[in-house]
């Protein structure tokens, strides 16, 4: 005889409701709380899609197509609420600004340039010798052309024998050109591209005493010790330098306005004692001082100006020249009086 069968009434696995957020309602509750959230801050709108889509595919008896389309109204109903993206964010608008180009004339836009892009610096040689420029801007990248700056056209070859006048540089900051403009070392540079080199002018010294002509001749330019004092007359003689301060300038060479340039070598100034004056124009350099005894010794130098046997070097009187002669006056042989216009 079959004993009472116990019956176990608690339910079964399938059939034993799950926790609360596995139930329809909570999964419903969770889509519906996508856009309500998403409405507050798209983050927390991102969040409750995220916790939505887990409670829809895990362990939810729903069928898969319900699943889905659950999934994708979750999706639609979020991004209905979420606001438009901005077209520059304040992220974007930075990016851009760094990169921006530069405004050119007028405002407009030039071409997009970058710090490594810029055309590099280069100093002033204005003065410097070429020799020295060029190897300096090759090492800065540049590409070195030269020219005569002057309106000669002349070739400029040999560098050190040219300094720089002017400089102008061009070309892209991937090559950059630099062009001088060039004269001789010696030359003042010109007023500007292509002039006359500016050689200063000889001044104008006639008149003037030796010390007053030699600082307007170095006022031109010239070193002084290229300035060179001679006798006005042919027979007469400066005394020791610094003796003839008063002596006055007859004659210059360079004239008065020509070019100082570098083929002057030197500045000559004729000059004659305030005593006698300057030779008359239409003498020129053959000009003598009165000489009675014609010895040589103009008269205001002669100590002996009627006696052409004794001068200056000869105050006793003008040596025999006969070789081996004692002075016996025997008249035999060259005589320095009858042979000469010494005596």
């Amino acid at each position: 005889m079959s004993g009472p069968q116990s019956h176990d009434s608690s339910p079964s696995p399938a059939s034993a409701p799950g926790p609360w957020w596995q139930t329809g309602a909570a999964r419903v509750g969770a889509i519906a709380a996508v856009p309500l959230l998403g409405l507050v801050n798209d983050r927390l709108g991102g969040v409750a899609l995220l916790v939505a889509l887990v409670l829809l595919w895990w362990r939810n008896p729903w069928p898969r197509a319900g699943r889905i389309v659950a999934t994708v109204a979750a999706m639609a109903l979020l991004g209905a609420v979420l606001p438009d993206q901005p077209r520059d964010t304040p992220g974007r608008a930075a990016n851009a600004g760094a990169v921006k180009p530069p405004a050119g004339p007028g405002g407009s836009p030039t071409s997009r340039a970058t710090p490594e892009a810029t055309m590099p610096a280069l100093p002033d040689f204005t003065g410097d010798s070429l020799d020295l420029a060029f190897p300096k801007s090759r090492r800065k990248g540049f590409t070195v052309l030269q020219h005569d700056a002057s309106d000669q056209g002349r070739e400029v070859t040999g560098r050190s024998l040219w300094k720089v006048c002017f400089q102008v540089t061009g070309g892209s900051p991937e090559e950059p050109i630099v062009d001088f403009g060039v004269v001789r070392r010696e030359e003042p540079c010109p007023a500007a591209e292509g002039r006359t080199v500016p050689w200063p002018k000889m001044p104008d010294v006639v008149g003037l005493t030796w010390h007053a002509a030699v600082p307007k001749v170095t006022a031109a330019g010239v070193p002084e010790e290229d300035v060179r004092a001679e006798a006005a007359y042919l027979n007469d003689r400066l005394p020791e330098e610094g003796e003839y301060e008063d002596w006055r300038v007859c004659r210059q060479d360079p004239a008065s306005g020509d070019p100082l340039t570098d083929d002057v070598y030197s500045v000559r100034l004729a000059l004659s004692s305030p005593a006698h004056g300057c030779p008359a124009p239409d003498r020129g350099r053959d000009a003598y001082l009165p000489d009675r005894d014609d010895d040589g010794d103009p008269d205001y130098l002669d100590p002996y100006p009627r006696d052409r046997n004794r001068t200056r070097l000869f105050p006793n009187g003008i040596p025999d020249a006969t070789s081996g002669s004692s002075g016996d006056g025997d008249g035999d042989g060259w005589h320095l009086c009858r042979h000469t216009r010494w005596c």
